[in-house]
């Protein structure tokens, strides 16, 4: 029950964010223990992957008429077969909307980093021990590592002092030590982030010990 719930719970989210995206009502940036301030900055990481859910949109579009066509001798069969389709579109288009108005937020003390509807992380800023732009194409699932990527990449990684906790799709915790996410304008971002942390490590003195390869 509890992952049927989540489910649930996540779904509504994405159908609930094509109302915001129609409405332009971003998520989190209002007043609230979010953003640490009355009115968070947000930073968007949609842009990357515009065509591939366009491409995905298409696809469902071009498979419902051609199953409209198949089961044209079906009508009971075809209309629980459209009616698939069409929410199927729906969740795709709930999957880029949640995308574009659940952007991050870096607020006075802490940094929300967000992925669509099922990526929602408070980082404190007291927490980070290093911020830097850093591309990279290839990402190994590590104990201890977060890799948030959109289109396949990464731009911005984050090594914390002290590890954050994560909970997965389904609800497992896991403690997080480094960040990787992307975002459109990382340098703006990556600035912005060093601006609110004055003695924050600007550049990797030591090696890592989540090594990663730079794409």
């Amino acid at each position: 029950m509890r992952v049927v719930r989540r489910l649930v719970v996540h779904e509504v989210r994405l159908l609930t964010s094509i109302v915001r995206w129609v409405a332009r009502r971003p998520h989190g940036l209002g007043p609230g223990p979010g953003a640490g301030s009355a009115r968070g900055r947000a930073f968007g990481y949609a842009r990357g992957q515009g065509a591939m859910m366009f491409g995905f949109g298409f696809v469902c579009v071009l498979e419902s008429a051609c199953m409209a066509v198949l089961l044209r001798n079906h009508p009971a069969v075809h209309r629980v077969v459209f009616a698939l389709d069409i929410y199927t579109l729906l969740l795709v288009v709930g999957m880029h909307a949640a995308s574009v108005t659940r952007p991050h937020v870096l607020g006075d003390t802490v940094l929300r980093v967000r992925r669509a509807a099922h990526v929602d992380l408070r980082v404190p800023l007291s927490a980070i021990a290093s911020v830097r732009r850093e591309l990279v194409t290839t990402h190994e699932r590590t104990e201890g590592r977060l890799d948030l990527a959109v289109a396949a990449q990464t731009t911005i990684t984050l090594e914390l002092a002290t590890p954050v906790r994560h909970f997965t799709f389904l609800g497992r915790p896991r403690d997080v030590r480094l960040i990787r996410f992307h975002a459109d304008e990382s340098d703006v971002l990556v600035r912005a982030i060093r601006d609110l942390t004055p003695t924050l490590t600007r550049e990797r003195t030591a090696p890592s010990p989540f090594p990663g390869r730079p794409g």
